[in-house]
């Protein structure tokens, strides 16, 4: 697609729009997350979705600053983002990453900001399961889906993901820890920008011996940090041109109907 509709833009021509996409900061500037974030906004353009991002209004959520113990610079953040939101009247917010999505869920409205808030799993499933996205038959027999800590444990969103790769006819095989016994990624609570610790064995590279174990080709995730650390997983095991990393939207996109 050439053109995700800017609020700014969309609002001096008086279009009104139903949701607004929160990119975040990976979706913005992480060239893989950047996948995620137009396949997602292709899904929307072609179920007809009227929506539109902030563009350069949209300021980090303050997640890795208070996860990383800077509550100034938090709540510096998150004051501003909520001023640019509540100046648009913005009532409901899809966000493609799970550190986006709780934090404007359940820390915005304590300063201020209270929305309706979904991770882009819900609204997907929803999109699916009142026909508004038609999907072609799968090639891909099973798949197996790792659980990021700030979707389930923290917010416990277990089904949605689940249900939407079902609805595409694939065959989900669950690795050993899943739903909230699942394993972290090892990027969570601002680990994605520490050096490594003492150790024999990285997390991810953990995780990523659980999925090969079941003998599938696809893991399945829905946050960037994941995407980014799952990836790194594989290559670790020389497994890169085997055994492919997506998100849900790029799931949908590469199996929907025009």
């Amino acid at each position: 697609m050439n053109h995700i509709p800017i609020l700014s833009e969309e609002v001096s021509a008086g279009r009104d729009i139903d949701v607004l996409f929160w990119t975040g900061c990976a979706g913005s500037y992480d060239a893989r997350a950047q996948k995620v974030s137009r396949a997602f906004a292709e899904i929307l353009s072609k179920v007809g979705i009227k929506y539109a991002i902030l563009g350069n209004e949209e300021k980090c959520t303050g997640d890795p600053a208070r996860r990383a113990g800077n509550e100034f610079l938090f709540q510096m953040l998150a004051l501003q983002n909520i001023e640019t939101l509540n100046g648009y009247q913005i009532k409901k917010i899809v966000c493609t990453c799970p550190h986006c999505f709780n934090t404007i869920k359940n820390e915005y409205p304590e300063l201020g900001g209270t929305y309706e808030v979904m991770h882009h799993s819900q609204f997907l499933d929803e999109l699916l399961k009142t026909g508004k996205i038609k999907m072609n038959p799968s090639d891909m027999n099973s798949v197996t889906y790792h659980d990021s800590c700030y979707l389930g444990r923290i917010n416990d969103v277990y089904e949605a993901p689940r249900s939407v790769i079902e609805q595409l006819h694939f065959e989900i095989k669950e690795m050993k820890r899943s739903r909230k016994n699942g394993l972290c990624c090892g990027a969570g609570g601002a680990q994605m920008f520490k050096e490594d610790e003492p150790g024999n064995k990285r997390i991810n590279e953990e995780r990523i011996e659980e999925a090969l174990g079941l003998g599938v080709n696809t893991i399945v995730a829905n946050c960037p940090f994941c995407l980014t650390m799952l990836q790194d997983g594989v290559k670790s095991k020389d497994k890169q041109d085997e055994v492919m990393v997506y998100d849900l939207s790029e799931l949908i996109l590469s199996q929907m109907q025009d």
